[in-house]
């Protein structure tokens, strides 16, 4: 990606950052246009990451990469404040037109996520179960449904087990289900996870 970026002459590169709290300290010190985020990085998540820099009144406009495909966070991120979100086998082809997009106050949505956002819109007001939960839960639902553990969970994003199990309860609850086997069908029907 820094090969990509570094290709063009009107992005300049000004820090790099392995882990979500590199990234905070970062923008603590300095300003930035743009951040470019991984959803899976670590401590905190790109997810985590965002919510805490919008809290903060962060000015940057907020690109995420993932290899996550866009139907599993594109829109959530969207809603939650960031300004874009392209996937790692896109990024080569749409990665600086993404970063001038959102450096210039708008927003990046490449043409698949528009036509899942198009889709969205035309659904009636049935929306599938796994739309009422919040990102945290999500995140949590997913990752339970590809079969990690709660414990493995909470090591994972750094909570407790008893906090991964409080949400697993409220997960149950919203999507009326009775156990993680359920989880995995429907992410699996659903293709939310492979």
């Amino acid at each position: 990606m820094r090969q990509i970026i570094d290709n063009d002459p009107n992005i300049c590169v000004t820090a790099e950052a392995a882990s979500g709290e590199e990234v905070r300290e970062a923008v603590t010190r300095s300003e930035f246009d743009v951040l470019l985020l991984d959803i899976s990085m670590p401590e905190p998540s790109g997810i985590d990451l965002l919510q805490k820099l919008k809290a903060a009144r962060c000015s940057a406009a907020i690109l995420f990469m993932s290899m996550y495909p866009e139907d599993q966070f594109a829109v959530r991120l969207l809603k939650s404040g960031a300004s874009g979100y392209l996937t790692k086998e896109s990024a080569p082809d749409q990665l600086i037109s993404a970063i001038h997009k959102v450096a210039e106050g708008g927003r990046y949505i490449s043409p698949s996520l528009a036509e899942i956002l198009a889709d969205n819109l035309t659904v009636a007001s049935g929306r599938p179960a796994h739309e009422t939960l919040s990102n945290r839960e999500y995140q949590i639902f997913c990752m339970l449904a590809s079969g990690k553990s709660v414990s493995e969970t909470a090591v994972e994003l750094s909570l407790s087990v008893k906090t991964v199990s409080t949400y697993r309860s409220r997960i149950l609850d919203k999507m009326k289900m009775t156990k993680n086997a359920e989880f995995t069908y429907y992410a699996v029907k659903k293709g939310l996870i492979d």
